[in-house]
C-alpha cells in the first residue's frame, strides 16, 4: 500500500514539472519598419517575435524591458476574420442563437438563455473569468470586451471559453445558480490578425478600444511603451519601431530516418528529439508539422514492453496525452515509437520504429 501511494505521489510530482519555454526572444534595438524587421529576423532568427500566453507576453516584456518607443512583434492585419476564444483554446463548438452572427461588424460574444450572439465590443455587459482555484468566477461590474478580458487576465486567467457542449451546459447552469440575468461576455471574439511565422496561436492583448484601424491603414502591432501593461496598438506598419524576433526550439528536418537514426541525427546536430509535454508545445508542434513531407512525423517518444509504458527520451514522464490510437500493446510485433500526424488532427500514432519519416528536433536547451 505505501509503495503504490509513493507511486501515486512521485508519479504526480513528476507531472508537475513546469514546461519548457519553446521560443528565446531577442530585442533589437534598431529602428525599422515592420517588413523590415520581419525580413531582419527572418535572416537572423526564425521570425518576428510570436506570443502564445502570458508566460509568453511577459518573456517579449522582459527582453525588451522599458523601451523609450513602441516595438514591432509579429502580428498583422489580414482579410481573414474568423472567431477565436481570448484563451487561445480552439473553436470546435458554437452555439449561436437563431439568426446570429449577424455579419455584421459586431465582433464579441455574449451568452444569454444557454445561447451565444454576437454584438459590439464597446458595448458594457457583465461578465464570467475562469479561475484556477474557484473555477467560474461571476464579475457584477459592466466593461467592454477588451476591459472585461484584461480584469480577467490580473485578477483570474482570462474570459471564459465554451469549448463543448458539456461545457456550455456547466456554464448556464453556474448563470442560473448565481441568479444572472442579462447578457454576460464570454470569451469569444473575431479578429483578422495573424501571425507572420503562421502560427496558430490566438493569443491577443490589445489595449482597450484598440485595434481600432485609425486612417485605415493600422495593419501591424506594436507593444505600447511607458506603462506596466505594455499591451498591444495597431499602428501604421511602416512607421519604425525597435522590434523583438523569437528563435523557434523546434525544427522539422525534412529527411526520412528510422526512429533511432532520427533520434541520433538530434542529439548529433542539435539537442534531441521533441518531448511534448503540454497542449501549448502540441500547438507549436502541429504549426511546424504543416511543412512535412511525411504523412507522420517522429517524436522522441518511445515504447517499453517490459513495463508497458511509453516514455519521452528526455526522460520526461508521460502526461499530456493526445493519441488518435496506441496500438502498442502487441509486443511480439516491431518496437513501436511514437510520431504525431501531419493532417488532419494532428494526433500522435504509434509506429513500428523501422520506418522512415521526417522528425522533429528540439534545438536549444534551457
Amino acid at each position: 500500500m505505501e509503495q503504490t501511494l509513493y507511486f501515486i505521489l512521485l508519479l504526480i510530482a513528476l507531472c508537475s514539472v513546469s514546461e519548457c519555454v519553446q521560443r528565446q526572444y531577442y530585442f533589437i534595438n534598431v529602428q525599422k519598419s515592420w517588413t523590415e524587421a520581419q525580413r531582419y529576423c527572418r535572416e537572423n532568427y526564425t521570425d518576428l517575435a510570436t506570443v502564445d500566453n502570458m508566460n509568453d507576453m511577459n518573456e517579449v516584456k522582459n527582453v525588451s524591458a522599458n523601451p523609450n518607443n513602441y516595438v514591432w512583434i509579429g502580428l498583422q492585419r489580414t482579410s481573414v476574420n474568423e472567431w477565436q476564444w481570448s484563451s487561445g483554446d480552439h473553436v470546435l463548438y458554437l452555439n449561436w442563437s437563431t439568426g446570429q452572427p449577424d455579419g455584421r461588424d459586431d465582433e464579441c460574444a455574449v451568452m444569454k438563455n444557454g445561447q451565444w450572439s454576437d454584438v459590439s465590443c464597446s458595448n458594457s455587459q457583465t461578465f464570467i473569468c475562469n479561475n484556477t482555484n474557484t473555477g467560474l468566477v461571476f464579475v457584477n461590474q459592466t466593461k467592454n470586451w477588451r476591459d472585461a478580458q484584461s480584469y480577467c487576465r490580473q485578477n483570474h486567467i482570462d474570459l471564459v471559453s465554451v469549448r463543448n457542449q458539456n461545457e456550455n451546459q456547466q456554464l448556464q447552469k453556474f448563470i442560473n445558480d448565481s441568479h444572472i440575468s442579462g447578457d454576460v461576455w464570454i470569451g469569444l471574439f473575431r479578429d483578422s490578425w495573424q501571425w507572420s511565422d503562421q502560427s496558430d496561436s490566438l493569443f491577443r492583448y490589445w489595449r482597450s478600444n484598440e485595434p481600432n484601424g485609425a486612417g485605415g491603414n493600422e495593419n501591424c502591432t506594436a507593444i505600447t511603451s511607458n506603462d506596466a501593461l505594455r499591451d498591444w496598438n495597431d499602428v501604421p506598419c511602416n512607421t519604425k519601431f525597435p522590434f523583438v524576433c523569437h528563435e523557434d526550439k523546434l525544427i522539422l528536418i525534412k529527411e526520412n530516418l528510422t526512429w533511432s537514426e532520427a533520434l541520433r541525427y538530434c542529439r548529433q546536430n542539435h539537442v534531441d528529439l521533441v518531448s511534448v509535454h503540454s497542449e501549448e508545445i502540441q500547438r507549436r508542434v502541429m504549426n511546424v508539422v504543416k511543412q512535412a513531407s511525411t504523412g507522420a512525423v517522429w517524436l522522441g517518444l518511445r515504447h517499453s514492453c517490459t513495463v508497458g509504458l511509453w516514455f519521452w527520451v528526455s526522460g520526461q514522464t508521460v502526461c499530456y496525452q493526445n493519441w488518435e490510437i496506441d496500438d502498442s500493446e502487441n509486443c511480439d510485433s516491431a518496437v513501436r515509437s511514437g510520431a504525431v500526424q501531419s493532417g488532419g488532427d494532428q494526433r500522435w500514432i504509434s509506429r513500428p520504429e523501422t520506418d522512415r519519416l521526417n522528425f522533429i528536433c528540439s534545438r536549444n536547451e534551457e
